[in-house]
């Protein structure tokens, strides 16, 4: 097994030589890659780079990560608009201006998925693009950019005038404060039924390839919301689903850890702040046993940052009822790693996931213990086996 690592500064990928995990540079040497992913169905790899002088841009490789080269890139039509509230302030003044209409520009790719002959791209500012032709060309879905939760369609008119999708900061270092679609899940057993997740939105989902969106949202609750259980303006940080059981999906939200066995029709709050498990960025899921999930918990979204200095790796196998945390091979002083939302993932019984502090761990027995795979790697963003 081999794992591909996005990093700050390139693409590497960890195997097992002679016993023992081992990291290499497999390319974009000091650029930012924020997410890096094989095709299932062609072996491809793909790369998001958010290069600091040429911008966004996709990256391929053909022969297993020996060479890349540039994909066909992706841009926002000429005539797509969005509408944008003002930033968060602590004054009230500002928070209250008004929601202006702004040309969309290609601020990050933030993630990839795949599905039957199609590949998702998720961007900043709320993009989310697909090609059909093995990356050949790419195109906005534009039910998703024109859904009425986001002021409707504004390739023909004005639109509405309300949005509900707020900006994150994960846009911050892009000079806007954006929304942006950082999950997106592809039913295996149904490839017409794709989940999106969005930061600041909250779930949105089709049954039609992408002809047409509706909330799933029922059941989420946001602590910072005047209405904590609106429709609208939930924060999840990423959302997954279990490949042979789809209908159990798994969330790590800004406001605690969820769970639905319904497909996303309703959600459940699972978190366990007693053991530690509510805030957090990542969550994987079983492929095999849709009620078992793993997250690695932070402290909060104020204090970014273990638990009391210590990293563990917490898995329920009952839909979050209890909760278990691993710890062994983890250190458990004087540790501060942060762990970003694509940087956890599971493949048949093998957990990986990577730090900003560029720690990667590696457990072959379901989280039970863990091995070092590498340190003193830039930031991690994204882990992804295959």
């Amino acid at each position: 097994m081999r794992a591909w690592v996005g990093t700050r500064k390139g693409t590497f990928v960890i195997e097992k030589v002679g016993g023992a995990w081992r990291p290499r540079l497999a390319g974009h040497a000091g650029m930012g890659v924020n997410y890096v992913a094989p095709d299932p169905g062609t072996g491809t790899l793909w790369a998001a780079l958010g290069h600091g002088h040429w911008g966004a841009k996709l990256s391929r490789s053909d022969d297993g990560g020996a060479s890349w080269r540039d994909a066909s890139q992706i841009k926002y039509p000429q005539d797509a608009r969005h509408l944008v509230p003002p930033p968060p302030s602590e004054d009230p003044e500002a928070a209250s201006g008004p929601v202006v209409i702004q040309p969309a520009t290609l601020l990050k790719l933030w993630v990839l998925a795949f599905g039957p002959g199609r590949i998702y791209v998720g961007t900043i500012p709320g993009g989310l693009f697909t090609s059909d032709d093995d990356g050949g060309h790419f195109a906005l879905n534009r039910p998703l950019w024109s859904h009425e939760s986001r002021g409707g369609d504004l390739f023909e008119g004005e639109g509405s005038g309300t949005t509900h999708w707020f900006g994150t900061p994960a846009a911050a270092d892009t000079g806007e404060f954006a929304p942006g679609i950082h999950s997106i899940a592809v039913d295996p057993k149904d490839p017409q039924r794709v989940l999106v997740a969005i930061s600041t939105a909250g779930v949105l989902e089709t049954t039609d390839g992408g002809a047409s969106w509706r909330s799933r949202n029922r059941g989420m609750l946001n602590d910072y919301l005047p209405d904590p259980a609106a429709e609208w303006g939930h924060d999840p940080h990423f959302v997954t689903l279990s490949a042979n059981h789809p209908e159990h999906v798994w969330q790590q939200n800004h406001s605690g850890v969820f769970y639905s066995d319904d497909g996303a029709a309703s959600w459940r709050k699972v978190s366990d702040p007693d053991r530690g498990v509510h805030f957090g960025f990542p969550i994987a899921a079983d492929a095999d046993d849709g009620r078992t999930a793993w997250v690695v918990p932070g402290k909060s979204d104020a204090a970014r940052m273990t638990i009391d200095g210590a990293l563990f790796v917490a898995r329920t196998s009952d839909g979050g009822q209890s909760w278990e945390p691993l710890r062994e091979g983890l250190p458990q002083a004087n540790a501060y790693d942060v762990v970003y939302r694509h940087a956890l993932d599971h493949q048949r019984g093998c957990l990986a996931f990577g730090s900003t502090t560029g720690n990667l761990y590696v457990s072959e027995d379901r989280g039970d213990r863990w091995a070092c795979a590498a340190t003193n790697l830039p930031p991690i963003y994204s882990v992804r086996w295959g």
